[in-house]
């Protein structure tokens, strides 16, 4: 199963956004291991600028960044193989620890659909 693994930091928090070289070889190690045993699919960060496309019934509207309605955005993610839930979330709790000095963050793990998930609702 797939899963993606997202991370979200404050927005305002330097730390998030500079990473320092312990944090890019902690990083570096981490995905090393996942490369080896097969898991890792994708990773990246993101840039802490950006967009929201918002749609309201019919409206449509973008919002430039930085996203001052939230305290925390997302940072980067990474799409990892994982035999379930389980696995990605213990994962999740390694990858979270590649950020040391970051003061306060968060790993969202989401299962990602594949097709046969959607097929029972394709005949309906």
């Amino acid at each position: 199963m797939r899963f993606m693994l997202i991370h979200r930091v404050l927005e305002d928090d330097p730390a998030s956004w500079e990473p320092n070289p312990e944090l890019i070889e902690r990083m570096n190690g981490f995905i090393e291991k996942l490369v080896a045993n097969g898991a890792l699919l994708t990773a990246d960060g993101v840039h802490n600028k950006g967009a929201v496309v918002r749609r309201r019934g019919a409206a449509v509207r973008s919002i430039d960044g930085p996203f001052a309605e939230a305290k925390e955005v997302v940072g980067g993610f990474m799409i990892i193989n994982a035999k379930d839930l389980a696995e990605a979330t213990a994962l999740g709790e390694e990858y979270i620890t590649c950020f040391a000095g970051v003061e306060e963050m968060s790993v969202e793990v989401r299962q990602v659909v594949e097709a046969e998930d959607i097929e029972p609702y394709l005949n309906k």
